[in-house]
């Protein structure tokens, strides 16, 4: 291992052990101080980022993070702090702080930890940690091959950016009941942001890869061949006139409609009563055929995990099933204002994944005909507590099934309860780089505004 390699550890199970023996300490000091609970949880991250642009090294990033939530109980009243210097003396004075924060707040009759009888008992080892041994050198010459790459496929591209980035770390959590906790993961991406000028101004467009296990990467040639063909499909974008069509998102778009979904049955949410879907629990909000179901025990899943932010064990569950919604998505915290027990979703959902009743991208490009594919959105315009649902979003005009030009400047408009009612249907196409594994989704009936 070269000098300027970067890698968690050199003995990351050595790290590991260390962290817990941190947690454990922590827990320990809180009872010494007087606290009836506690609870510790913490994050140490190392990595190696590197951007090129025209040829030249932009940035070289090392990084090095390491963070301690430390939240405590005094009673039903709860304080909260957080560290990043590990020393004897620093934590008995952040277990001071915490405890005198919650001699002072309010009681909270839902406060606390969960059930001692519910924390996780089975670990497995979601094999979600491959280190890459990846010099600065080594990662520059991948980014300028990326940039090369994308470059060559025609004249007129230039690189915003491309970059290289490899990260890897551990995460514990531990509390009072005796629970620790652990888990060792990694993170590698590429990507190539680029621009294309023409005579209606410069456009933009990008591709990137992640993968926990670097060697599953796509080759950096492969990556930037897309990001210069995927910009290079936006030049001489037009508008188009108001009307409602069937709107198509890319899977990488879906994604944004999925994530709205979870917001909405959040238990925050729910029981704040901020959401369009307050009185949805055991209706059918989707078309018979959709289930979306948590599957936290992927190998090498990005979303994978076997233990919540509670420390309760996670499991596989519906959320929509044959169309309904049948769960909320719920914490401990959560759960007890709602009246409700937990779903193990503390920190969220885990390896989403959603029911595909169609072909791939070209599939469902004929199945809608004339319309709108989606290959951009911007913009902040959804309201949670509506529905309503108005975004920037740029693409490309189809007819009979083809693909006829690229748009921009244009908006797309409807309310999320009518767009999951009116989904028509889901890819095969699915975006494996996130939590959420969708293809892409066709939405009947959206208004699509231009000139």
């Amino acid at each position: 291992m070269s000098a300027n390699t970067i890698s968690v550890a050199e003995n990351p199970a050595s790290l590991q052990q260390t962290l817990e023996q941190r947690v454990a300490f922590i827990v320990d000091e809180a009872r010494r101080q007087g606290a009836t609970a506690s609870e510790v949880a913490v994050s140490q991250s190392t990595g190696l980022s590197v951007s090129v642009r025209s040829g030249e090294v932009e940035t070289v990033e090392f990084n090095r993070d390491q963070g301690f939530g430390i939240t405590l109980y005094a009673g039903q009243r709860k304080g909260s702090v957080s560290t990043s210097d590990t020393s004897d003396d620093a934590i008995r004075r952040a277990v001071e702080t915490a405890l005198a924060i919650a001699r002072h707040a309010s009681e909270d009759p839902c406060s606390g930890l969960a059930d001692a009888e519910l924390m996780a008992t089975q670990l497995p080892d979601l094999d979600l940690f491959h280190p890459w041994e990846l010099s600065a050198e080594q990662a520059i010459d991948r980014a300028l091959e990326l940039e090369r790459s994308a470059l060559a496929v025609d004249s007129r591209l230039r690189t915003d950016s491309a970059q290289i980035s490899s990260q890897q770390g551990c995460r514990v959590y531990g509390n009072s009941h005796g629970f620790i906790g652990s888990a060792l993961s990694s993170r590698h991406s590429s990507a190539a942001v680029m621009i294309v000028s023409s005579e209606q101004g410069m456009q933009r467009d990008y591709w990137y890869a992640v993968d926990r296990v670097p060697g599953r990467l796509p080759s950096e040639q492969a990556v930037g061949r897309k990001a210069g063909e995927r910009t290079l499909a936006r030049i001489n974008p037009r508008t188009v006139k108001t009307a409602k069509v069937p709107v198509l998102f890319a899977a990488d778009q879906a994604v944004g409609l999925v994530g709205h979904l979870f917001g909405a049955i959040s238990g925050g949410a729910v029981y704040r009563q901020s959401t369009f879907l307050l009185d949805a629990l055991g209706q059918p909000i989707f078309p018979a055929w959709m289930t979306m179901r948590e599957t936290p025990y992927l190998k090498q899943g990005m979303g994978s995990a076997a233990f919540d932010g509670d420390g309760l064990q996670t499991r596989e569950q519906a959320f929509i099933e044959d169309g309904q919604l049948v769960s909320w998505l719920l914490s401990t915290y959560s759960g007890r204002k709602l009246g409700l027990p937990s779903t193990a979703n503390a920190g969220g959902v885990h390896n989403l994944q959603v029911t595909s009743n169609a072909g791939d991208l070209d599939a469902l490009l004929k199945e809608m005909g004339t319309g709108l594919l989606v290959t951009e959105l911007m913009g902040q315009g959804v309201n949670g507590v509506t529905g309503d649902y108005s975004r920037g979003a740029g693409g490309f005009w189809v007819e009979n099934g083809e693909i006829q030009y690229p748009v921009s400047e244009i908006t797309i408009a409807g309310n999320l309860k009518d767009m999951y009612a009116n989904l028509r249907c889901v890819g095969s196409d699915v975006e494996r780089r996130g939590n959420y594994l969708t293809g892409s989704w066709l939405v009947d009936g959206m208004t699509v505004g231009g000139a």
